[in-house]
């Protein structure tokens, strides 16, 4: 079966500017009105605006697109076999070890590329 995909619609581009004006337009009232209205008032009417800035933003070709390609990333992220707790403690408890060993030669190495420039400058 054969899919056919739209084109963006000419009115993508003003639909993403106002989803972005109506929030930025809900951030500075937030800010705005904060001694005029209670918190919880004024997070629930941020809340709401978000909500229809996201609902502008998704009626554009690219807030669909983005819309599956979360979709498709949840349902590949279903499908990642994650290490047990006694694999990821014994990876880090290896990891940690090669800092530690990794750390000491390079500290002794630099010991002793101290010591040899030492050495050589006091001739």
């Amino acid at each position: 079966m054969t899919t056919v995909e739209a084109g963006p619609s000419r009115f993508d581009a003003a639909k993403l500017v106002a989803a972005i004006l109506v929030l930025a337009g809900g951030v500075t009232g937030f800010y705005y009105y904060a001694e005029q209205f209670f918190l919880p008032y004024r997070v629930l009417a941020l809340l709401a605006v978000t909500v229809v800035s996201i609902v502008i933003a998704y009626n554009t070709t690219a807030g669909k697109s983005l819309w599956t390609y979360a979709q498709d990333s949840r349902a590949e992220l279903r499908k990642v076999v994650w290490p047990t707790r006694t694999e990821t403690m014994q990876t880090t408890l290896v990891v940690a070890i090669v800092v530690v060993v990794v750390g000491l030669i390079l500290w002794l190495l630099d010991m002793g590329f101290g010591w040899a420039i030492r050495e050589l400058l006091a001739l």
